[in-house]
């Protein structure tokens, strides 16, 4: 390698231009012939002490006048980015799969999508099955009032059904009128209020959404779990309807073989009410210890809506300047709502509510 300093006699832009010009060139030299040796490529040309561009920076800056200096300094940094780059460069060739004897026609590693979460899985067939019959969806907020969640669904002050729900109520809302009081919502039953004060009939929604009781944590309960309620109001709605549609649902989301029963039951807001069972899809009903070997396992509540719902709604809307559109002698609906947490353990047969909410990849990628 030349180790000798050219000499720069003028500090014209010609004879900069062809200067550097010559130490690029000498540049793609040298690295060609150190190769296989990059570390001595790079103290010949940047080296503290002795490297190259110091010297020549050195030599050529001392006797520049001070209007060339510029352009010398911007020259140098531009030398000093070809010389780093090939420095780069014999390292790059280095990792390439051919230098490491990679096969590269084998195909690339990848990176595995995102899934859905088992719960919004399962959240979103039951939302397809019921939107294929011609409903839409509707949402509402989490933290409501005492009168959407509670009174409006006839759940009057210090009614009994009330303490059934374990409610989580919002810090210093004593002051304020009972009804007015804001808690976590307990079920997402508000929004078929809030719809139907907003819209006259028909309507037929479903409500996917988060719900929070104060339940304590165990196999089967969570303080947050997820509801699927649905709602249909027209004119003649009758319990046979309310029967086939959940009937069918059933079959689209455990398949055409599953049964359904109906028990009478309770609910405030439904009259009459009922709970549903199917066919324990585990045993085809002979008995299990899934379903505690009766051949049935109990999976939601439904029933026809009060007319006393519809009061509180025509009421409601009244007051904000609507039209009455809910008369019990014209008008009548159904209502129904499952937990999305049990379908999903009977359809991945999960023993513990709690997988869902752990974070454990090793349960999660079982979904994938």
């Amino acid at each position: 390698m030349n180790e000798s300093i050219p000499q720069l006699l003028s500090y014209d832009e010609p004879s900069l231009e062809a200067a550097f010009a010559t130490l690029a060139e000498d540049v793609r030299t040298t690295a060609a012939e150190t190769a296989a040796d990059p570390e001595a490529f790079r103290l010949h040309w940047l080296g503290r002490k002795q490297g190259r561009l110091k010297l020549i920076s050195e030599a050529w800056l001392k006797s520049a006048p001070a209007e060339a200096r510029k352009p010398l300094g911007i020259r140098f940094n531009q030398l000093k980015q070809q010389i780093e780059a090939a420095l780069e460069a014999p390292a790059s060739t280095a990792s390439s799969p051919a230098a490491q004897g990679i096969d590269i026609t084998l195909p690339g590693a990848t990176r595995a999508p995102g899934i859905p979460h088992p719960l919004l899985k399962t959240m979103h067939e039951i939302v397809a099955v019921f939107h294929h019959l011609g409903y839409s969806t509707n949402l509402g907020p989490q933290v409501e009032s005492d009168f959407y969640n509670f009174e409006a669904l006839n759940f009057p002050p210090n009614h009994p059904a009330r303490d059934t729900q374990d409610t989580l109520v919002i810090a210093h809302q004593q002051s304020r009128p009972s009804r007015d009081r804001l808690l976590m919502r307990t079920h997402t039953s508000p929004v078929q209020i809030r719809t139907m004060i907003d819209q006259a009939p028909p309507i037929r929604i479903v409500i996917p959404g988060k719900v929070h009781r104060n339940d304590a944590a165990d196999a089967t309960h969570s303080p947050i779990f997820h509801q699927v309620e649905g709602l249909c109001v027209d004119t003649n709605i009758t319990f046979s309807d309310l029967k086939g549609t959940l009937d069918h649902a059933m079959k689209a989301l455990f398949g055409s073989a599953v049964k359904t029963r109906f028990f009478p039951s309770f609910f405030p807001f439904t009259e009459p009410s009922a709970d549903v069972q199917i066919s324990c899809i585990f045993c085809n009903g002979k008995g299990c210890r899934k379903c505690k070997h009766s051949g049935w396992i109990e999976l939601l509540g439904c029933g026809m809506v009060d007319p006393a719902v519809f009061a509180a709604v025509d009421q409601q809307r009244t007051a904000q300047g609507k039209p009455p559109a809910y008369n019990p002698a014209n008008i009548s609906g159904f209502a129904f709502g499952m937990g999305v947490e049990r379908i999903a353990m009977i359809q991945h047969g999960i023993s513990d509510i709690g997988h869902f909410y752990s974070g454990d990849m090793r349960f999660l990628e079982q979904f994938a």
